[in-house]
């Protein structure tokens, strides 16, 4: 969901989407003249952001909406404005700035991250795809967002709203299937326009569409620039049949009981007994297992003396 702003590359002619399903050459051009008018004005998109902001933008938006992301992201960015100044830091400092972004382990791998840029690339975020790859917590998606958002380069990025774009406009069907297939990403490639530039801003085109107009629950095609071809809507909008989706639950899991243990962590400014602890959930086996994942995971150091802190290494 993050770029720089790079020149308007010139686009594609459409071809007729007359039988079959659309061509990305019959796509491309209305989805980036959709983009080059209703793109939002988001930080990493701007050219001062550079490759960190676009990195630093990819992990925090990974499940977590460009709302909550925003306040945290400039803090961060303010804090630690080039991977070297995150990377002198202790672990635990980051887990401490994510707050309550959720699934704080984001933090840590992009410590790691900002460690390995300083010590194999000179503190610059690398624009080779797979040095970008060989990043510890960089996984594909990662990889092609950065090449792509920030250094302009030809890569399929398949986000969840990219993936349920291309479900609905080519394939016909409302939603993706819950992890992403070998045919989804062979799809990707083959609607990727050829030249550098137009592959980025298609990129981040089709991603800003799946936010926007295609979303989850409330598609609006009277807003949408390609409802002409898109394959769902001709076909009446089928109802999903594939296995059901996965649920977002919170209330009452594991992840909350972690979530509130790291708050008690991120707020002290010492160690913290096991009794401080303690006060934060009622039912005692989920409380000590999600604390014994948290150790497990890294985000959390346990001490001599039944004392826990954020990590320090």
């Amino acid at each position: 969901m993050a770029m720089t702003a790079p020149t308007k590359p010139p686009h594609t002619n459409p071809s007729d989407p007359a039988s079959g399903p659309p061509s990305g050459e019959s796509l491309h051009s209305p989805v980036i003249d959709w983009f080059d008018e209703n793109a939002r004005d988001l930080p990493w998109r701007r050219p001062e952001a550079g490759a960190w902001g676009v990195m630093v933008s990819e992990f925090m938006l990974q499940q977590t909406p460009v709302n909550r992301v925003l306040p945290v992201y400039e803090q961060w960015l303010a804090r630690w404005p080039r991977p070297a100044d995150l990377a002198k830091e202790a672990p635990g400092e980051a887990v401490r700035a994510w707050g309550r972004l959720g699934y704080p382990r984001r933090a840590l791998r992009l410590h790691g991250a900002a460690v390995a840029i300083t010590e194999r690339h000179g503190g610059d975020v690398p624009a080779d795809h797979a040095q970008l790859l060989a990043l510890p917590g960089i996984g594909e998606y990662t990889a092609a967002a950065v090449a792509s958002f920030a250094y302009g380069q030809r890569h399929p990025v398949l986000d969840t709203n990219v993936r349920r774009v291309f479900a609905r406009a080519v394939t016909g069907v409302q939603y993706p299937p819950n992890a992403t297939t070998a045919a989804e990403r062979r799809l990707a490639r083959a609607l990727l326009p050829e030249d550098e530039p137009t592959a980025a801003r298609w990129a981040a085109a089709s991603m800003e569409l799946g936010a926007l107009v295609c979303t989850a629950k409330s598609e609006s095609c009277h807003r949408c620039p390609i409802s002409a071809q898109c394959v769902w809507r001709l076909a009446g909008k089928p109802e999903h049949d594939g296995p059901p989706r996965r649920g977002q639950t919170y209330a009452g899991t594991d992840r909350q009981v972690r979530g509130r243990l790291l708050a008690v962590l991120r707020e002290a400014h010492g160690p913290v007994p096991q009794s401080a602890l303690d006060r934060v959930w009622h039912e005692p086996v989920q409380r000590a297992r999600a604390l014994d994942g948290l150790v497990a995971d890294g985000l959390v150091e346990p001490l001599a003396g039944g004392l826990y802190r954020l990590p320090l290494t």
